[in-house]
């Protein structure tokens, strides 16, 4: 038996757990006698604590969005020097404890961070000699932040060439350690969608899981005899549900939380476009579904990242908030050219993509031999 341990960060709904997941299930699907365990550090150290820090975290990135912007390119992701930065974990012993006593209870056989602080610590503990196990990240962003763990690391999960190049050129990492796998999806949003020939064009709204972002004044701009229909995902925002439902728009039709990957597939299969926020999960996604997307918000840091990224490259568009909702997404969806180019520049990153993680850790770490029973020793 092996076990593979997944760390992501914080219990709530996320595209760190959700990558762990689509991961792990890939991996349990093809290797019945590999164990695959997904704890988040904090909660298994202090729930309390967990619930403590998930909720300040939540309230500044919403209440003072430009003090958090201000405390993540001062500490998180440093422009111009890309050190990590000691503030974050190296002043405080008591977390390398803590993870410690976490792997020496668990004792797995490799680690797989999606998030950047539970590898921070690990990478410090490994260059420390306190512990000897592969680590593996799995980046979630377009992007690799200061706090990722670097040193220490076996294997490095990219989202694109250009990450790593960036490790490769910034960090001094082997290239034979990185791997461009994209930022993982769950099979079930792996297939390609099939453009749909229906009178009137579905579009798909998302917030993210508590419904962030500027939905209310896109759909407020929206008169009756509109052109689209808009799916709205309201994740766990049930005010902004309920709102939608007395707003009886009759081309407005709120979604409550999907749970069901196989209900969520169905709506980017019935879809047109995507409007969303810049977080990299949906992203790619969406990519994969060959799904134009245009990005409503972005959450500070990381988001913002993702759309200047993301933008250069041509393979979403930013919207305005001076110009005509409705207008903006008719100048690429009415537009062959605009459009045509826009899915060639989706086919060109996905067909860059060059392995899957559950690949690499299945070729790195000998997985094969417990695809079947008989192999197992």
């Amino acid at each position: 038996m092996r076990k593979v341990l997944f760390l992501p960060l914080f219990q709530m709904p996320s595209g760190h757990h959700q990558v762990a997941d689509a991961v792990m299930d890939a991996i349990m699907e093809r290797f019945s006698h590999v164990i695959c365990q997904k704890i988040d550090c904090l909660s298994y150290w202090s729930k309390p604590l967990e619930q403590m820090i998930s909720s300040i975290y939540m309230k500044w990135i919403s209440v003072f969005p430009k003090q958090f912007e201000k405390f993540y390119y001062g500490h998180v992701y440093k422009k111009n020097d890309h050190t990590m930065d000691d503030f974050v974990v190296k002043k405080w012993p008591i977390i390398e404890y803590h993870m410690k006593k976490l792997i020496d209870a668990e004792q797995p056989d490799v680690i797989v961070c999606t998030h950047s602080f539970p590898s921070c610590v690990l990478s410090g503990l490994k260059e420390k000699g306190i512990i000897d196990l592969p680590i593996i990240n799995v980046y979630t962003d377009f992007l690799v932040s200061d706090v990722w763990g670097k040193n220490g690391i076996e294997l490095h999960c990219v989202p694109d060439q250009d990450t790593k190049a960036f490790l490769q050129n910034v960090h001094g990492v082997k290239e034979s350690s990185i791997y461009v796998t994209g930022i993982p999806v769950h099979k079930a949003f792996l297939k390609r969608r099939i453009d749909h020939l229906m009178p009137q064009k579905h579009i798909l709204i998302a917030g993210g899981n508590s419904g962030l972002g500027n939905v209310r004044k896109m759909l407020q701009q929206l008169p009756q005899n509109c052109t689209y229909m808009y799916y709205v995902l309201c994740g766990k925002n049930k005010k902004l549900y309920q709102e939608l439902i007395k707003l009886n728009h009759p081309r407005i039709k709120a979604v409550s939380y999907v749970k069901s990957r196989e209900k969520m597939n169905d709506l980017y299969e019935g879809a047109d476009a995507i409007v969303t926020k810049a977080g990299g999960v949906t992203i790619s996604e969406a990519l994969h579904k060959r799904l134009p997307i245009f990005i409503h918000s972005s959450l500070p840091g990381q988001e913002q990242i993702n759309i200047e990224y993301l933008k250069e490259k041509e393979l979403l568009i930013p919207l305005n908030e001076a110009e005509a909702f409705e207008q903006q997404l008719k100048n690429i969806l009415e537009n062959d050219v605009k459009r045509n180019r826009l899915i060639k520049r989706m086919d060109e990153y996905v067909d860059s993509l060059e392995v899957k993680v559950d690949h690499v850790l299945a070729d790195h770490f000998k997985l094969y031999r417990y695809e079947t029973s008989q192999n197992q020793f």
